[in-house]
């Protein structure tokens, strides 16, 4: 059983006033918040026979009040049992906000808001459900609520009340209760609330706080290995003057981890940014759009302002190069000097598609591992924090611990060996350009070409030849990225990513031995709640799609209702890192970093679709129109794949089939619903690619080394560097922050539509006066700036 509410016990009884809702702010039955809530289950049949019962409890009620008020108010509440406490609170604020907020008695409100200026320390007592009335005493200015507490086990109420029981007013109450004031002596309020017997103590003990509550969830890392462990931990002290080389601060992470280390590090020695140039776009020029254009640096700017790019100058550096190359694609002279100044070297750069084409997968993942790696060991004193993931567990159920296992494949290949088969992708990776070039796949190309239904009939020569090229590049792209996906399935894992990924790991524990190198395994990164500002999230990443799909009229989403969706906030992740990085550099570091939340504040599945559909209903409820008043009725639901398969997309797209192969007779110019098969489409394929997180390998990832480093902060530093996932609020986090950050982010670039306009600004790392030639990076590549 949870708690339902947090009494914090701050103040005496005597100190507080009592002020009774009914009457003096409004006129509030029983019946109508637990109809409203009845009327807005998940499910449609929820929905239907919850009203059935609310029917009956409306004839039953006149008969059950007169018997006992209070078994009564007990009956009433019943109907509610099964409904999930993030429902309540949510329908809870919508009811305040759209039925009772409307109906407040002036009189009353300014009479209760004079109360709170004057200094009193009001409390709020109503009959009604604290997941209502906790709204009303927010929106007064209240602190403290005495309300009706359902019961709740595993997040889901029981039916039954907790005492004590706020029983509705009595007849001749609602005739002289009416007044403006609605003070009550706690006398008087014992007595209605049949707390006599319990005196002061008893009424003081149920006041709830009007903000909401959250469960956290604690357990202590107990070690038995008989280690002795290291003092406290100091970022600052580790950090201050060194010198850092970041990889991948072009990506999500990467920037985020950046901003954050300047505002809260900026005694840090130099960090240096290792970016590729594109084409005719160096580097530094990639570093200065950077820093005009995205959001992630808008705290800087206000910090700094026109002073920001003298900030930088101090301690950041540009430096092009390419980690997929050797040595890093740095000139000679870059490179000495970075292995004899570096510290630590932070490799966040990697490709996050999940089946890409394997010659990009290789490149990215697993060849620029392996040449950081080199780099490190030639390096004079530098540490190397490496991201990985996660889900480099594979397709495997149970909890993953926090270790390295080299060569390591989650089918349990026998005599596998992670070198040999890096080397083998490669050779597959010749075969296939080998073979886009051999005669049978070039004549297959020649036909495809000429049967294209916009190639000109007398398609020859040049122009022929020309369409080939297009179709033998594409042909090759389609061959490597099926088998990436195929080899990696056979060796146990989901998706090309997750393979290269670990391949990676192994390679690292194989070259990297002796070195002072940590991997650090991300489980699903999103939304941040604090830094570099609340609600920064970019790109469509692995819980954007769904999320946009669940705010459809889709509904039935194949899913593990008990599997746990293993997110954290991408801030959470770059504190993680920044103690890593700290951890290394003083040489006390673990091998391995898990930093999940799977252990230590879980979130399943249920619960993740239900958060998801609420987030999506508030937004709807704010907007006007038909469409806004359909999409926030249509819940989704977790179903079985059966199910999905049965009543969902692939049923509705047999029979477009059907109806397509019906009026394939008919003279029509344009193929009857094609628009909706390619949606259906589209839909199966993002379900079919997400299966992994959502329905199948129900992993549980231990985080406790990153707990471990978090315990032995220095107390001074924990409000800048501490690292506790265990605090987050789920319902706070997917409602109020990772959805609506989506749908200002994201959700634009899945409908094709521009991000919202900002302000233009100007930034140039280079002194504009200095006129002078500046020199970085691969083959000497030069920039004037006057």
């Amino acid at each position: 059983m949870e708690p339902s509410n947090y009494n914090s016990g701050e103040g005496g009884a005597a100190a507080r006033v009592y002020w009774r809702v009914e009457g003096s702010l409004l006129e509030l039955t029983t019946v109508r918040p637990i109809a409203f809530f009845t009327w807005n289950g998940q499910t449609f049949i929820e929905r239907w026979m919850r009203r059935g019962l609310v029917l009956v409890m409306a004839v039953l009620r006149p008969l059950l009040y007169a018997s006992n008020r209070v078994f009564a108010t007990r009956v009433v509440h019943t109907v509610l049992r099964g409904i999930s406490r993030d429902r309540l609170d949510l329908l809870g604020e919508e009811y305040f906000q759209y039925k009772l907020k409307p109906q407040l008695k002036p009189e009353g409100v300014r009479e209760l808001k004079g109360l709170i200026e004057s200094g009193s320390d009001v409390v709020l007592v109503s009959q009604g459900l604290d997941h209502v009335m906790r709204p009303l005493a927010r929106h007064l200015g209240a602190r403290w609520v005495i309300a009706n507490r359902l019961e709740f086990r595993d997040g889901m109420a029981t039916g039954r009340l907790l005492d004590p029981v706020i029983r509705p007013r009595g007849v001749f109450a609602r005739i002289t209760g009416t007044g403006p004031d609605g003070r009550r002596a706690p006398e008087q309020l014992l007595r209605d609330l049949s707390l006599s017997s319990s005196g002061l103590e008893g009424l003081q003990l149920a006041v709830i706080p009007a903000v909401r509550g959250k469960v956290e969830l604690s357990h202590p890392i107990v070690d038995f290995d008989g280690e002795r462990r290291a003092g406290p931990l100091s970022v600052r002290s580790a950090l201050a003057g060194k010198h850092v080389l970041l990889i991948g601060v072009t990506g999500f992470i990467g920037k985020v981890w950046l901003v954050n280390l300047l505002m809260d590090l900026p005694e840090i020695g130099r960090i240096y940014l290792l970016i590729r140039r594109q084409k005719s776009n160096p580097a530094q020029g990639r570093f200065e759009k950077l820093v005009e254009e995205s959001p992630v640096f808008d705290p800087l700017y206000k910090r700094y302002g026109v002073g920001l790019a003298r900030f930088l100058r101090e301690r950041v550096e540009v430096v092009e190069g390419d980690v997929s190359q050797p040595g890093l694609g740095l000139t000679p002279e870059v490179s000495e000097g970075l292995r004899k100044n570096l510290d630590l070297i932070v490799n966040s750069s990697g490709l996050t598609d999940f089946n890409p084409d394997l010659r990009d997968a290789l490149l990215t993942n697993v060849d620029a591992a392996v040449s950081i790696v080199e780099f490190v060991r030639k390096s004079d004193h530098a540490g190397l924090l490496h991201l990985s993931t996660c889900y480099v567990a594979g397709t495997r159920d149970g909890r993953v611990s926090e270790t390295l296992r080299p060569n390591y494949t989650p089918a349990g290949v026998a005599n596998f060996d992670a070198d040999r088969e890096w080397r083998s992708l490669h050779e597959l990776v010749k075969g296939a350009a080998g073979k886009a070039e051999s005669v049978e796949v070039t004549a297959e190309l020649r036909r495809q070409a000429l049967q294209k239904e916009h190639a000109a009939k007398d398609l020859k020569g040049a122009a022929l030849d020309n369409q080939i090229r297009k179709n033998r590049v594409r042909w090759l792209r389609t061959y490597l990225t099926e088998a990436g996906k195929n080899r990696a399935n056979e060796l146990g894992w989901a998706n090309t990513y997750t393979l290269t990924k670990s391949l990676a790991e192994s390679l690292i524990h194989k070259y990297g031995t002796g070195l002072p190198i940590a991997v650090v395994r991300p489980a699903i990164v999103e939304t941040s709640v604090e830094k570099p500002f609340l609600g920064w999230n970019e790109g469509i990443n692995t819980s954007a799609s769904l999320s946009y799909l669940l705010g459809t009229y889709f509904r039935q989403l194949p899913s593990n209702e008990r599997k746990r969706l293993d997110v954290i906030p991408v801030d959470s992740v770059c504190r993680g890192m920044t103690l890593i990085a700290a951890a290394i550099v003083e040489r006390r570091n673990a091998q391995i970093y898990q930093l999940a939340t799977s252990v230590t504040n879980p979130c399943d599945m249920r619960r993740s679709i239900e958060l998801t559909s609420l987030a999506h209903r508030k937004h709807y409820r704010a907007l006007e129109g038909l469409e806004s008043w359909l999409r926030l009725r249509f819940d989704a639901i977790p179903v079985s794949k059966q199910r999905y398969e049965r009543m969902s997309a692939p049923a509705q797209k047999a029979i477009i089939k059907s109806i397509q192969r019906i009026v394939s007779p008919l003279p029509l110019r344009k193929t009857p619903l094609a628009r909706a098969e390619r949606n259906l489409e589209k839909v199966e394929k993002l379900i079919e690619l997400f299966e992994p997180f959502i329905l199948l390998n129900e992993h549980d990832f231990v985080a406790e080394n990153i707990e471990r480093l978090a315990f032995a902060l220095a107390p001074e530093e924990r409000g800048d560097f501490g690292y506790d996932t265990r605090g987050l609020d789920w319902w706070e986090y997917w409602i109020n922050i990772h959805i609506p950050a989506l749908r200002r982010w994201t959700y634009p670039l899945i409908e094709g539509r521009p991000l919202e306009a900002r302000p233009l600004r100007s930034f140039q790392l280079a002194e504009a006066e200095s006129n002078e030639t500046i020199k970085t990076g691969t083959n000497g590549a030069t920039w004037r700036y006057s």
